[in-house]
């Protein structure tokens, strides 16, 4: 890489952060939309291999994406709203049992001083108030509505999404290409190792991770509605969506689908049922899903996950959550081809002391 170029490329990397920085409260409904336009490519290049044009791919992909939304919108949203409105009405309940059960315990077994913990406050004002949270559409379409501009804004981006969505993923291979034939001739095949490095990285992690995560959602629900539980479905789903980071999905829906169950049957036998749920699905998981949907390829570290959309809302908020990943995927990528160079370099030491290295192996 010349001198010209490290300058050429820092300040095309400026100015897009210029840009992003400057743009980031329009910029959600193009990033969802690349987003989608990245999941379902290799449905659309699938299609277009069994002799379909490259827009009526994208057509067949579009009619079964808004069935499928649709279908969750018709079964899901009104069982989700029911089930939250029976899960408030239970939180005073909930702080009760701590109160009389827990934090006694706690006190006799481990002689901690909890009584500074007033939790019969909170238990009144969610029993007071649990009734105002209503159904959680209703509550979304008030918030909505409360003001004409916010609705327009939001009905715009909904309308935006899907358009922007489909002629990204009619064009994704044509961008692709002509971002390709943009890069400097020397180094286009360095950046397009990276760049199918980086595709290795988010394809082991959002297309995989996320198919198993929606598997694992499904998985707990249908458990724990066969275990009898009212909550099943919205338990499911939380678990299903803590399962972007491992094991946490298994930590956090096992606890509240416990508290759930013995709240709801007063019968510890119903907590090693709810075990045994959660043991079929991180079995499951490790056996089947992991391996079928994932496979061996190197995803992105659960550490560094948390830490990415951490930083990346509180930098730029729900644009930062969406380029996250992506941003975490190429760093990851960069910073392994640094650690190689390094490695190589005359920083790390001669050929000499390098060969006297001991590695696990030997």
């Amino acid at each position: 890489m010349t001198q010209s170029q490290r300058w050429f490329l820092l300040t095309v990397s400026l100015i897009l952060v210029a840009v992003l920085v400057l743009l980031a409260p329009i910029l959600s409904p193009f990033l969802v939309g690349a987003l989608l336009a990245y999941l379902f490519d290799p449905i659309a290049d699938r299609l277009e291999e069994r002799g379909l044009s490259r827009t009526w791919a994208v057509v067949v992909v579009f009619l079964a994406l808004t069935a499928l939304l649709g279908l969750v919108l018709l079964l899901l949203i009104p069982q989700l709203g029911h089930q939250i409105q029976i899960m408030v009405s239970r939180v005073p309940d909930v702080i009760m049992l701590f109160e009389q059960r827990l934090i006694p315990a706690l006190q006799e077994y481990l002689g901690l001083d909890l009584e500074t913990f007033n939790l019969g406050l909170f238990r009144q004002v969610m029993a007071e108030h649990w009734q105002q949270t209503g159904n959680i559409m209703a509550q979304l379409v008030k918030g909505v509505t409360s003001s004409g501009l916010a609705m327009a804004a939001w009905l715009a981006n909904l309308v935006l999404v899907p358009v922007v969505a489909f002629y990204m993923l009619r064009d994704w291979d044509l961008m692709m290409a002509k971002i390709s034939r943009l890069l400097p001739r020397n180094l286009e095949p360095k950046v397009t190792l990276w760049a199918t490095e980086c595709d290795e990285v988010l394809g082991a992690f959002i297309k995989g991770q996320l198919l198993v995560m929606c598997a694992l959602g499904a998985i707990y629900a249908t458990g724990l509605w066969l275990v009898g539980l009212e909550l099943a479905l919205l338990i499911g789903m939380l678990a299903g969506l803590a399962s972007i980071v491992p094991y946490m999905g298994f930590i956090v829906g096992i606890g509240v689908a416990s508290v759930a169950a013995y709240m709801q049957f007063q019968d510890p036998v119903m907590l090693a049922w709810v075990a045994a749920v959660f043991g079929v699905g991180q079995a499951l998981e490790g056996m089947v899903l992991t391996p079928l949907l994932v496979g061996d390829r190197i995803g992105l570290h659960p550490v560094a996950v948390i830490f990415a959309i951490m930083a990346g809302g509180q930098l730029f908020g729900f644009v930062g959550i969406l380029l996250a990943l992506p941003v975490a995927a190429v760093v990851m990528v960069l910073l392994r081809h640094l650690h190689e160079g390094y490695k190589s370099s005359h920083l790390y030491g001669t050929d000499e002391a390098r060969s006297k290295i001991i590695t696990p192996d030997e």
